[in-house]
């Protein structure tokens, strides 16, 4: 990797791109700092220890902290990342999007402005309900006497937290396609990259203080530590496997001339849905913990009925654990079933010429593909489970003797993120070198 970003910074035009890239990244850190006018968050955030296994600590760590005080770029990405998702569910539902999605670069581009509106509509209604959550917490500027706004006053400081909530959100977006247009690509990506990266200074020292407290802290956070690292390695690995499916192709003459004839193969991926299992399963089993900060109950409900729909859903719970399994099994052979049509890949074969070895063309073709699919989904995400419930386990194991590894919940899917992301960006780089060489040689 490092051998390809030095010789990548070799290439004039290619530097150029990477140093866009960086000032695109900066500029996005700085507004990820910039407080939103009437916001008096102090120096803790509204994100507590608390708060950890809620829809508010995955936002915090998709924003880099920005979502945790309130800054400019609160919001960043995630309008964007859920109208993706929104749009791509559709695209299988709807038959207009379908046909769009078929029309080549054309229908691409009215998708993408498609997910831009929706992203928008998002941002504003994520913000209005960040607003509505700080104002329950008393994050607002108050008045000379120290009492919330009222009247027209509210009004005016509701727009103006709403509005630049969106507006950052918004331009968040814009600077990713900017760096698509004329950075290295894969802009938002790079942005969810660099908001995580961010945080990688507060998660070492909070490791640290916990070390500093001894006992067995000084065996426990080593052992994290070193895992955390050994994850980096084990997710390269799982992201580079596939498994092939051999085909061979009938020789056949056009002309005077010979086609076919040799033996190729369809490659899939054995992590062909990345990590968004991981993020749709978070996302869902966050819901019940954020509406329990929302919800005021008495001592009385929280030992009754309140503490049987809320308590599984904590992390120090098997519940928890087990669904988690579950969700992140089903989302991925979801995905699977949106991005390969195993009847589509089969017709595509018989039209081209091209048979698997031992399988007869047409409805056997597609069932051994689709077996393949099946069982390649299966491995794939239990190998995803192992990084994402990995973290959730040792931290209990961890609590059984005492100590204390909080801040560490996240990391799988923080690790899978930054990790899966410098391998894309790392094969941006060397495809745009290996055009140039072309280039080079056909001129």
């Amino acid at each position: 990797m490092f051998q390809t970003i030095k010789n990548a910074w070799k290439v004039e035009d290619l530097r150029k791109k990477m140093l866009f890239t960086a000032l695109i990244l900066l500029i996005f850190r700085i507004g990820a700092a910039l407080p939103v006018p009437f916001l008096n968050i102090g120096e803790t955030g509204i994100v507590g220890d608390a708060a950890e296994n809620t829809f508010m600590a995955y936002l915090t760590m998709m924003t880099g902290e920005a979502f945790n005080y309130g800054t400019l770029f609160a919001m960043s990405i995630t309008p964007y990342i859920n109208s993706s998702i929104i749009i791509q569910l559709l695209t299988v539902a709807i038959p207009a999007l379908e046909r769009l999605s078929k029309e080549g670069e054309e229908g691409r581009k009215k998708i993408s402005e498609i997910t831009r509106y929706v992203a928008v509509g998002l941002a504003v209604i994520q913000s209005t309900a960040y607003f509505l959550y700080i104002r329950s917490g008393g994050y607002l500027s108050t008045d000379a006497n120290g009492n919330a706004y009222t009247g027209f006053a509210a009004v005016f400081q509701a727009i103006v937290v709403i509005f630049t909530l969106a507006a950052g959100s918004t331009l968040v977006i814009w600077l990713g396609e900017q760096i698509n247009a004329k950075g290295i690509g894969n802009g938002i990506s790079m942005i969810l990259f660099a908001g995580i990266i961010s945080r990688l200074p507060t998660t070492v020292t909070m490791m640290y203080e916990h070390f500093r407290m001894r006992g067995a802290n000084l065996i426990v956070i080593p052992i994290a530590a070193i895992v955390m690292l050994l994850m980096i390695p084990y997710i390269v690995w799982m992201d580079n496997a596939e498994q092939r499916i051999p085909v061979q192709y009938a020789k056949r003459v056009v002309g005077r001339k010979m086609y076919g004839g040799q033996n190729s193969y369809i490659p899939i991926k054995v992590n062909m849905s990345g990590v968004l299992p991981i993020i749709f399963a978070s996302s869902i089993l966050s819901i019940p913990p954020t509406i329990n900060m929302f919800v005021q109950a008495s001592e009385e409900n929280k030992a009754g009925l309140y503490k049987w729909l809320f308590h599984p859903f904590e992390q120090d719970h098997w519940f928890y654990a087990i669904i988690y399994f579950i969700l992140i099994i089903f989302f991925a052979y979801f995905y699977s079933a949106i991005q390969y049509n195993p009847v589509e890949m089969a017709n595509n074969l018989r039209k081209n010429g091209g048979t698997v070895p031992f399988v007869r063309p047409g409805k056997p073709t597609s069932d051994y593909i689709a077996k393949i699919i099946s069982k390649i989904v299966l491995l794939g995400a239990l190998l995803l489970s192992v990084v994402a419930l990995f973290p959730i386990v040792f931290s209990q194991l961890a609590a059984l003797t005492g100590a204390s590894v909080s801040g560490i919940s996240m990391g799988g899917t923080s690790v899978i993120i930054v990790v899966g992301v410098a391998l894309e960006t790392v094969r941006q780089l060397e495809s745009q070198m290996m055009m140039r060489h072309y280039k080079s040689f056909l001129d």
